[in-house]
């Protein structure tokens, strides 16, 4: 793809379910935190029952979902936060699964959501995923079903200290022109992703233009001084699926292995063959598809 200034021209040739999606514009809001405010949006829909969290991966943001969220089932109103430190989230001095935890039951309270009626559901990609999981885990009864999206699970065991990372976040640099910038834009780990148009939309939205120049929107310290789960097991009251890419760099047999045996009994598993890590962006439509097809099951169950 030849990348230009203008969004709408660089994606004009988009399939139409993905420019109807991205027409459906969310509800822009803002929390105030003492450590730092957090962005999120919504979409409410008119005769919805329940909630649905969508929670990114590292260095992405809450737009990553845009094309997703307005076809998933339409009993769910739908909210996407930026993770503290990514997106149009201020940036901390630190980061830990605590804190964003906190951040999204804080954007809980703030929708008032938590009114005995409705039941919330958290869907995540990535670390989105494991924030999703250590969520449902730590509040067993606040939500009713969890969705972790390639998101590799690991024994409590696991030395996290020796551990090799991919290490998305680059050092900030600035660039001369927003081409240039939008040009570098890279999915991490590394893959091929066969829709470009997808690549574009969230790239436009991962920049910032600031007095020196284009910079990305994350914080660069996140992945340095994010403090993970060492020792942590995940224990899920509700229903939970689990949603692997065929062909993830990140899911090596060894984990897939793990995963099918330790929650044999709390997780359904399901592979996307021809997807990689990426699964939103490269089966956006089966990954939906999936998804609905549990959500109709588990609301059935009231």
């Amino acid at each position: 793809m030849e990348i230009t200034n203008s969004l709408e021209t660089d994606i004009k040739n988009a399939p139409e379910w993905f420019h109807s999606a991205i027409s459906q514009l969310p509800r822009k809001e803002n929390l105030y935190h003492p450590l730092g405010n957090v962005a999120y949006q919504a979409w409410n829909r008119k005769d919805a029952q329940d909630i649905i969290i969508l929670i990114h991966g590292t260095g992405a943001h809450k737009q990553w979902w845009d094309p997703i969220a307005p076809l998933l089932c339409n009993k769910f109103s739908i909210i996407a936060p930026d993770l503290p430190g990514m997106g149009e989230s201020d940036h901390r001095n630190a980061y830990n699964f605590g804190d964003f935890s906190d951040a999204l039951i804080a954007i809980i309270n703030q929708e008032k959501i938590l009114n005995g009626h409705q039941k919330v559901y958290l869907i995540g990609h990535s670390l989105g995923g494991h924030v999703a999981g250590f969520m449902a885990s730590e509040f067993p009864d606040l939500f009713h079903g969890v969705v972790m999206i390639d998101s590799p699970i690991r024994p409590p065991t696991y030395d996290y200290d020796n551990h090799q990372s991919t290490g998305p976040l680059r050092r900030i640099k600035h660039y001369p022109d927003k081409v240039s910038i939008l040009e570098r834009f890279r999915l991490m780990p590394p893959q091929d992703c066969d829709n470009s148009w997808y690549l574009r939309y969230i790239a436009e939205h991962s920049i910032l233009n600031v007095e020196h120049g284009w910079r990305w929107r994350f914080d660069d310290k996140l992945f340095a001084t994010l403090k993970r789960l060492n020792n942590y097991e995940f224990k899920f009251k509700c229903p939970a699926l689990f949603v692997a890419g065929g062909k993830s760099l990140l899911l090596e047999s060894k984990i897939m292995k793990y995963i099918r045996k330790a929650f044999q009994d709390s997780m359904t598993v399901e592979v996307i063959e021809d997807a990689a890590h990426h699964i939103p962006l490269d089966s956006p439509l089966e990954l939906i598809s999936c998804i609905n097809n549990y959500l109709e099951v588990w609301q059935a169950k009231k």
